[in-house]
């Protein structure tokens, strides 16, 4: 058994990286478990539940300061549900040792697509007929700028079942996949990066929850890890939202690709690795 004394520091650490690149703290908690001997299912089981508390610590905060857009998550929730039922459901049927290396090069080159987009501050570019259908717009104060950014989604359309395969990852993986939903909100729905950081991290815990439910019904869920794993997990999550809605969409986009190249870099390694 891990120590409480252990996981709990890593654990905010984890969560604190989560709220800030609005995405789960798996990319810590799945690795430290490996290594600490914990069966590579078990850590995901127990990584799907970190990101519930990384999304609880987080999400009510950005929806208090007005920058969630929960029209857009709302709605793309319902793709990443199913997507993270039979990813889940996968998990439990076959190893997911090979998908780690096929999930760091996508990764890898959805980091290598983001860097080289311009920032198109506010989006307000003309919808398509669908997404204005949806009415998938907003605004939001920004701290950093002083002012009120508007902006319009679009292409939801390709954002659905792209969210969906998402939410299949995060099932998988247990790692929220808020990497790539991010990337979803930002390089193909057009959201500016604080919205897309931030509605990424109201939608990675419905999914997530989701995916947990396939897990708990298995048996892989350890209380005993699971305690100071949420409970770090929700520390950190606040701490990073607290220092977040203070950054300009510039340096939150900066701090996501720092996080995830190394991201990336670090699911191919422990795909080469088998897994460990």
């Amino acid at each position: 058994m891990v120590s409480f004394e252990l996981l709990f520091p890593i654990s905010i650490v984890a969560g604190f990286i989560g709220a800030m690149a609005g995405m789960g703290g798996g990319v810590v908690i799945i690795p430290v478990l490996t290594l600490l001997g914990v069966d590579i299912k078990r850590a995901i089981a127990i990584s799907i539940l970190s990101v519930i508390a990384t999304s609880s610590g987080s999400a009510s905060a950005y929806i208090r300061d007005h920058i969630t857009n929960l029209k857009v998550g709302m709605f793309l929730e319902m793709f990443t549900i199913v997507g993270a039922l039979v990813g889940a459901k996968i998990t439990l049927a076959v190893s997911p040792k090979p998908l780690y290396i096929i999930f760091g090069l996508v990764l890898l080159a959805s980091w290598l697509a983001l860097f080289a987009a311009k920032d198109e501050m506010g989006h307000t570019g003309a919808q398509d007929r669908i997404t204005n259908w949806l009415e998938l717009e907003g605004s939001y104060p920004d701290q950093a700028l002083g002012q009120v950014v508007h902006y319009k989604a679009r292409r939801a359309y390709f954002g659905a079942p792209l969210m969906y395969l998402a939410g299949m990852i995060a099932g998988l993986l247990g790692i929220g996949a808020g990497a790539v939903k991010v990337l979803i909100h930002d390089l193909v729905m057009g959201l500016p990066p604080k919205v897309s950081t931030t509605t990424s991290n109201m939608i990675i815990g419905v999914t997530a929850l989701a995916g947990a439910s396939v897990y708990l019904v298995a048996g892989l869920i350890d209380p005993g890890l699971a305690a100071p794993v949420i409970l770090g997990i929700a520390v950190g999550a606040f701490l990073g939202t607290r220092l977040l809605v203070r950054m300009s969409n510039q340096a939150v986009r900066r701090f996501f690709l720092f996080i995830l190249l190394i991201l990336a870099v670090e699911m191919i390694v422990r795909g080469v690795r088998g897994g460990l």
